[in-house]
C-alpha cells in the first residue's frame, strides 16, 4: 500500500542525502526510481540533486506549471516506477501537492517528499503546508543551531553575514546565503528587535 511522506526540516538537515540513499535503496533491489527536483534550484545544475557530502544524481525537473500526476502517469506506462523522489518539495504547488496524492492512491506509487518546512520569516512554503496536511507519514530531518538546540528555524542572510528580515519568500542560495538556527536565536535576532 502506497503512502505519500513529507521528509522536513531546516537547511542542512541532509535532506538530499536521504533521498538519493532511498533512491539507491531501491536501485540496488533492481526497482526503478522516479527522481525529480525543482527546477528553481539549480546550484548544483539543472537536473541535478546533490548533497554537501559529495553524492549527487540526475533528476528530471519540474515547474510549477506542471502536472506531475499526468509526468508520473506517462513515465510509469513506459517503465514501472517502484518510487517517485521529490528533493526541494517546498517549491511544489497546492495543485501539484493534490496530483501526488493521486499517483499515491490511484496509480499505488509510493512518494518521498524532501523539503524545508518554512522560509526565512517563518512562514510555511506553500508545498510543505499542503505536504503537512495530506501526507500520509511526516518525518522531521534535524539539524543542530550553533548553540547546540535543534535548529528548525532558517535565517538569510546578506552580503555582509547579516540576518534580513524582509524579501521574497524564494532566493535561491546555500550556505553562504542561510543558516539554520534554533527557535531561540530566530527569535533573538528577528522578533526581539
Amino acid at each position: 500500500m502506497a503512502q505519500l511522506y513529507f521528509y522536513y526540516s531546516a537547511m542542512n538537515a541532509g535532506k538530499s542525502t536521504s533521498l538519493l540513499q532511498s533512491s539507491y535503496n531501491y536501485r540496488e533491489r533492481g526497482m526503478n526510481t522516479f527522481v525529480l527536483t525543482a527546477a528553481i534550484d539549480n546550484r548544483s545544475g539543472v537536473g541535478k540533486i546533490a548533497s554537501r557530502i559529495g553524492i549527487e544524481s540526475d533528476a528530471h525537473i519540474f515547474t510549477e506549471d506542471d502536472d506531475l500526476a499526468a509526468m508520473i502517469e506517462k513515465v510509469q506506462q513506459q517503465q514501472q516506477q517502484h518510487c517517485v523522489l521529490i528533493d526541494e518539495s517546498q517549491f511544489l504547488s497546492k495543485e501539484q501537492v493534490k496530483q501526488l496524492t493521486y499517483v499515491v492512491d490511484i496509480l499505488d506509487i509510493p512518494v518521498l517528499c524532501y523539503g524545508i518546512k518554512t522560509d526565512f520569516q517563518g512562514e510555511l512554503f506553500p508545498g510543505s503546508q499542503y505536504l503537512l496536511a495530506w501526507a500520509d507519514k511526516l518525518v522531521e530531518l534535524k539539524t543542530i543551531c550553533h548553540c547546540g538546540r535543534k535548529a528548525n528555524m532558517i535565517l538569510r542572510l546578506d552580503e555582509n553575514g547579516n540576518a534580513i528580515q524582509e524579501g521574497d519568500q524564494v532566493a535561491i542560495g546555500g550556505n553562504e546565503r542561510y543558516v539554520s538556527v534554533c527557535r531561540k536565536h530566530f527569535r533573538k535576532v528577528l522578533w526581539d528587535k
